[in-house]
Parts: C-alpha cells; structure tokens; sequence
C-alpha cells in the first residue's frame, strides 16, 4: 500500500543498494519508497507503477520510519532533509507509525513532461447566469451596501478560479460530526491509513487531500492545503479507473471545541465540488448539523452525499428504521432526494469497519466523478443560493414604476403652485375686458370709471401679500413632490423605494424659484391681447352709432334754439337709433368675444401649464424615472440570474 503526497520534486537515487554490494536503485517517476516493512524490505514503485523490492538496512528503515514521525534524522551521508521532517510535524493528521503498524507512504513525482489538466468549461446557460450576476452587481454597487453584495461578488470570484483550473477532476469533502468515523471512512476509500483514527476527539486537526490522478495540485493549493498534507491512494488498477479524476478532502470535524477546526470545515466546504456527509447512528438528527449545515446548504443537494456510518452497530432492521428517519429528516430541510431517478442528494447506509456499503459508494462516486459536472451544479447552486438571499432587494409582487395617472397629477400640482388656472382665468378677463374698452359704449364706460372711483376701498378683501402666496407656492411644490415619490417608490423593494425618494428630493431643490422664473416668462405677454379681425368693425359701428347720437342731440337743440327749422321725427330717431345701437353693439361684441377669450385664457393656461410640466419633469420626473429605469435593467438581469 501507498499513500503519495502531491509533492512536485525528484529525488536522486541514493548509494544504499551500492554499499550492500547491489547496484544502483533505478529513480522511481510515479513513486519512491518512504519506509520499509519489518522484513527489512521496502517497496519502490516503478515508473509503470509495478511494485519492485530493493534491500535496505534497519538503520534506513528506522531512519525512514523517524521522516514519518516527524523527527529529524541524520544520515550517514549528511543532516535530515529539512522539508521531509517538516513535511510530517504535526503529529495529528500524518498516522504515527510505530513498531507493531508500518504503513508504506510515498511521495509523488509528477513527470516533468506532464500535460496540464483541461480547464473547467460551464455550459452557456451556466455562462449566461454568471454574466448577469455580474452586471447585476455592477448596476446596484451604488444603491446597496456592499455586505449585502459580498455573497454574490463571493460566487463569482470563486466561479472564475474554478473554471481556470482542472476540469477533468472533483474535489469532494468528507465531513462529519466527532466520532461519525468519516475518516475511517477515508482511509477505507483510500485503502490505505492516511487520516488518523482513533478514540482521541479531535482525531482530524487540519484538512487532508488525497488524490486518484495527476493534475489536482492548484485545486488542492486552492483549498489551502499544504503538500505535506497530500496524498496518494492505494495504487490499484481498479480504483483508479473507477475514481479517476477524485480529490477527496478529509475535514477536521464540524462540531470540534476548536475554533479553527470548525473555520477549516467552513472555508474548504464553500470550495469544494461536493460533499460527502457522513453521519452515526447516534447523531444523525443533531440540530447543529442541520440547522448550520444542511439546511442551509438544501440547493446544494445534486452536489451532496449523505451517509449513515456504523449501521453494523444497529440490529435487525434499526438500520432501515434510521436511515428511514434520515430521509424524512433531510425532507423536512428541503434537501432533495435523489430517488427514481430525480435530480438530489445521494444517501447510503455502511459500515466503514466492516465494509459493508463501501462498493455501493464507491461505484456512486465512480459514476458522479465520470460524469464531470459536479463543479458547474456546485457553482449553479451557488448562483441559485446568491439569488435567493438577494430576492427582498430585487424582486417585489407588486407592479412598480410611474403610472401616467400619477405624471399628470404630479403635473396639475405643479401648475396649481403657479397658478396656471388663475392666470388662464386672468388672460380671458383681460381680452374681455380689452373687447368691451374697444367696442363699448363712451358713456357706458365713464360711467364705470366714475363708479370706480367714487366706490370705497372699505367692505373689498385683502390682498394676500406676496410672502405669503411664495409659502403656499412652495409648500403646494414639496407636497407634490411628496405625493410623486410616494406613488413612484409603491411596491418598490427597500434600498431602490429610498434612491427613488433621494433622487425626488434633490430634485425639488430650487423648483420653485425655477417655477418662478418660468412664470414670469411664459405668463401674459406684455401689452394688450391680441385684436381680431372683426374688431375694426365693431368699432367703427359704435362710433357711428354715436355720431347718431350726437347728430340728432344737436340738431334738437338747434330746433330749440330756433336755428333750424322745427322736425322732431328725424332727430329724436337718430337719438334713438343711437341710443339703441350703441349698447347693441357692445352686447353683439361681448358675445362676440367670448369664444375668443376663452381660447385666449386657454392658451395661456397651457403655456403655463406646459412650462411648470416641463421644469417639474427636467428636475423631478426624469431623475425618477431613471431610478426606476435602472431598478427595471436589475431587475432584468436578476431574472437572468434566477433562470426566468
């Protein structure tokens, strides 16, 4: 049996075969003997891999046997190499080998020819999520808080390192609670004792890979595991074959008393491709493993393994009983079961002592490692796992955005601040006003001259000042405001409601003198309303009808006077003609004029309307409105994220 670290050097040949009088030992490329048995023997695998024996002394087994314990051995020809002794200083994870147990452990030597692995390939659909992850994350970098982002900008870091590296191997862990005999389970895997076992809890103090084929040493650096802690299994022509392309990763256990134990376990499972959990009879059902692990990690399930170890401790049929409750507890997590043939989480009951189930599992890892897409489900789960916990900040079942309703309201508040109506009102009185100065009777407007002047300014209302029509302007301004980014942010999930509501409010800074300004330019136009063309008319009218007047006055004062010839008929009906005719014609015109200053009033009611619309959508509405655009292209790329 063999156990090879993923050390990449080569080891000369050393003299000790010469000194017994054999020749030289041939430089072994796959392999080279660490120790050797009690026979005094030591197996050297060869560059095909065949085992060869060579004669050795007990001083080099002792020798050997001291590289495996970690001390620090002088040889005859000089010091103890220093990285041999290092590689094996820590006494928890290397199995201490001692007089009674020798276990043979070799050190890998890659070929210096050898061709890199391929690299990871995701599918287009895989490559079409992880794109809008990532500008999803670019687009809401300013609207949320960076925490919140981490998890999703974690997966896609971690995405493109796994795809540069090798994507004709998986790394699975193996994990487990104290005790469960997850690395039994290792060794047993590996056929050959690499983790230590034992009654001592913590047994595993630090992660331990072991690797089926070349290739796997930067995903083995990636997990963070020193090469002192690599190895190599049994080198058996049928496990390879079978598990070719596997990475299996021992981890410290979960539910250690040491603090860095349980950071070791939760590190390495967020890089894995899979994970193996292996759970006893005794604490299948412990609430940390669930609630901390499992369920959390209920996505994950096409990339998971759960076994039930140590059934050969269950009598009769406890162990269906348990593996039973097992299943119904993982259910109750949301983990999918990968039964009939539907897509979940693999679960086996064996015995790691015994080996009973052990080909179940080996032939089920066989087939997952064959199939290469463990890396890819891991990184889509992760995706999915991101895009759930980023759901309250994306998706809403409510409809959002700006309804046309809302935009016109926004609009009427605003012209109702400048008093667009009013002014409307004003532009139509005018032009009325300006018709009955044109066509009006003389006397009928001294008279209200007169009547202007004689009426008191006692029993009128007071003007407002204009401090005070400014307030209410401004406070009818902000409360428009207000209403928009309220209606604006309805149904909108938190962060993005508060930007739309920050964007409306820097907006309304310096609105309503800009209304102010624009009033006073797209108000009245200075001077006297527009004339039309049937004016000239009217008035020329009325100034015949009151020559009428003044020609038949005259003419009966001559008659009294005696100057003209008595005929009261003809001058009493030019005063009556003129009489009648002048308030005829105004009345004509007034009615007359009434079409027109209303479409006047009109006008200017527009113009003004049109001109507080216009301020209120540059500073407000398109600032808005951009918030919401750039919510509607996440929340696009969110449901690329989510796969809808």
């Amino acid at each position: 049996m063999t156990a090879v670290t993923d050390q990449d050097h080569t080891e000369q040949a050393g003299d000790a075969g010469s000194e017994n009088g054999e020749g030289p030992v041939e430089e072994p490329v796959e392999g080279v003997a660490d120790m050797g048995g009690k026979d005094g023997h030591t197996r050297v695998e060869s560059a095909q891999g065949g085992p060869e024996r060579a004669e050795t002394r007990p001083g080099r087994a002792r020798e050997e046997a001291g590289h495996a314990r970690g001390e620090a051995v002088e040889t005859p020809g000089g010091p103890a190499d220093a990285d041999s002794a290092g590689g094996w200083d820590d006494g928890l994870i290397a199995r201490r080998v001692t007089a009674e147990t020798e276990q043979a452990a070799a050190v890998e030597v890659r070929g210096p020819n050898a061709p890199p692995a391929a690299p990871l390939a995701y599918d287009a659909p895989l490559r079409s999520r992880l794109d809008a992850l990532r500008e999803l994350v670019g687009l809401s970098r300013a609207r949320l808080d960076s925490r919140t982002l981490a998890e999703a900008g974690q997966v896609l870091d971690e995405a493109t390192a796994r795809r540069r590296l090798s994507g004709q191997h998986t790394v699975v862990a193996i994990a487990g609670a104290t005790g469960s005999g997850k690395s039994q389970l290792f060794n047993t895997l590996a056929g050959v004792a690499i983790s230590e076992t034992g009654v001592r809890r913590p047994t595993t103090a630090a992660p331990i890979a072991c690797s089926w084929s070349d290739g796997s040493a930067s995903l083995i650096e990636r997990l963070g595991i020193p090469p002192r802690l690599r190895r190599r299994p049994l080198q058996s022509a049928e496990s390879e074959a079978q598990l070719r392309g596997l990475v299996l990763v021992d981890l410290p256990d979960h539910d250690s008393a040491a603090v860095q134990h349980r950071e070791h376990v939760d590190r390495i499972l967020a890089l894995v491709d899979a994970v193996i959990w292996v759970v006893d009879p005794e604490k299948y059902a412990d609430a940390m493993l669930h609630e901390r692990y499992l369920r959390p990690m209920a996505g994950h399930a096409e990339v998971m393994f759960v076994v039930l170890n140590q059934v050969d401790r269950l009598p009769g049929e406890a162990a269906e009983q348990v593996l039973d409750d097992l299943r119904r507890l993982l259910d109750e997590d949301g983990i999918a079961l990968g039964e009939y043939g539907e897509p979940g989480a693999t679960v086996l009951a064996l015995s790691a002592l015994t080996g009973d189930g052990i080909g179940e599992l080996r032939e089920a890892l066989g087939q997952f490692v064959a199939e290469r897409g463990a890396p890819a489900r891991r990184i889509a789960a992760d995706v999915d796992a991101a895009a759930w916990r980023l759901r309250p900040v994306y998706a809403t079942g409510r409809r959002t955005g700006l309804s046309e309703e809302a935009r016109d309201d926004f609009a009427a508040r605003l012209a109702d601040a400048v008093g667009a109506t009013a002014a409307g009102e004003a532009a139509e009185r005018a032009w009325l006003r300006n018709a009955n100065r044109a066509c009006g009777t003389p006397w009928l407007r001294l008279w209200r001259w007169y009547q202007d002047r004689r009426e008191p300014a006692t029993g009128r209302l007071p003007l407002r000042a204009q401090p005070d029509e400014e307030a209410t302007a401004r406070q009818r301004v902000e409360q428009a405001v207000r209403t928009l980014a309220d209606r604006a942010s309805a149904g909108l999930p938190a962060p993005w409601a508060q930007a739309v509501r920050e964007a409306a409010v820097r907006g309304s800074q310096g609105l309503p003198e800009a209304l102010d300004e624009l009033t006073a330019r797209a108000g009245l136009p200075p001077g006297r309303p527009p004339r039309p063309g049937w004016w000239p008319v009217a008035v020329l009218a009325q100034a015949s009808m009151t020559l009428l007047q003044v020609a038949g006055g005259l003419w009966l004062v001559g008659q009294i006077v005696g100057v003209m010839a008595p005929n009261l008929g003809v001058p009493v009906l030019l005063m009556v003609a003129g009489i009648i005719g002048g308030p005829l014609v105004e009345w004509s015109c007034r009615m007359a004029a009434r079409g027109p200053a209303r479409r006047y009033g009109v006008e200017a009611e527009r113009r003004l309307r049109e001109a507080a619309s216009g301020c209120g959508r540059a500073r407000v509405l398109d600032p808005v409105a951009a918030e919401l655009l750039r919510y509607r292209e996440v929340r696009e790329q969110y449901s690329r994220v989510v796969g809808v």
